[in-house]
């Protein structure tokens, strides 16, 4: 499994970087739009739709939606304050998120049979990440197109440390459960040691003068993303306990669906984006 997931990661790294750094704007933000809508057919097994029709469907309304988000004919200020409350509402989603993971399986039955809930929980998981991803992407693009790919592929770094310094910290010391009831292979000391390491990177970055962010606003923002990148594995894992499966999908060799390897993405994104650019 770990060589399935090496030989995975050799394969889509320099795929990220292609898309990050040389797609342009436009092709990304379809690009987006594509993976926006296979992580809702991926999500659609949360909402118990097994009908490929029915999931075609929810997926095809999600691209729908992150389009007229994007295309909408209105004033560009108005838009950017219509991304800045989407972003700024997925904040409550995520402490919301929390909640649910500290009081799995108590509160389950709260939002189980509720489509009307999940489909929330699926349109402020993956729009924000959508908003997010572009909003990020597209810093000082007319002057420098490659301002808001470093952004990106800074959070994707934070990201990727985490789960790796967990994953190694969490085979050589863990103990301690982190959240049993929820993902029982999960470690507070595997956590300690994926924050840590991200931590230590996010440091190094800063002084190495590539992200050009003032550093009290710099480190929060990466804080907090690195934080939430644990509740949004978290959050998907609840999600897939209660829906009874495994993996969201088989997409990718090693690593299971696309939501596998997004869910930490889908929580760290807008939040470092509405701290960076929003809020701070």
């Amino acid at each position: 499994m770990l060589i399935q997931r090496l030989l995975a990661a050799i394969a889509l790294i320099p795929l990220v970087l292609i898309i990050l750094f040389f797609a342009p704007l436009s092709v990304f933000v379809v690009i987006m739009m594509i993976i926006g809508g296979i992580a809702a057919w991926e999500w659609a097994q949360f909402l118990h739709i097994t009908n490929q029709q029915n999931k075609l469907f929810f997926a095809l309304l999600m691209v729908v939606i992150l389009a007229v988000l994007y295309f909408i004919p209105i004033p560009i200020e108005l838009k950017i304050t219509l991304y800045s409350v989407i972003l700024s509402l997925s904040i409550i989603w995520w402490l919301i998120a929390l909640i649910l993971v500290m009081t799995y399986p108590k509160t389950a039955h709260y939002w189980f049979n509720s489509i009307t809930l999940k489909l929330l929980f699926a349109f402020f998981t993956l729009v924000p990440f959508f908003l997010g991803m572009v909003g990020l992407r597209s810093v000082n693009y007319s002057s420098n197109c490659y301002t808001g790919a470093t952004l990106l592929l800074y959070v994707f770094v934070l990201v990727w440390a985490t789960d790796t310094g967990a994953y190694f910290a969490g085979r050589s010391f863990g103990k301690r459960k982190l959240a049993p009831k929820v993902s029982p292979g999960k470690t507070i000391e595997g956590f300690i040691g994926g924050v840590s390491l991200a931590v230590v990177i996010s440091v190094l970055a800063y002084f190495s003068n590539l992200i050009n962010i003032k550093f009290n606003v710099f480190f929060i923002s990466s804080l907090l993303a690195i934080l939430v990148s644990v509740l949004g594995d978290l959050t998907e894992s609840m999600f897939k306990r209660e829906a009874g499966i495994k993996d969201s999908g088989n997409l990718i060799p090693g690593h299971g669906g696309l939501l596998d390897r997004i869910d930490s993405l889908t929580a760290a994104v807008p939040i470092f984006t509405v701290l960076s650019l929003h809020l701070l």
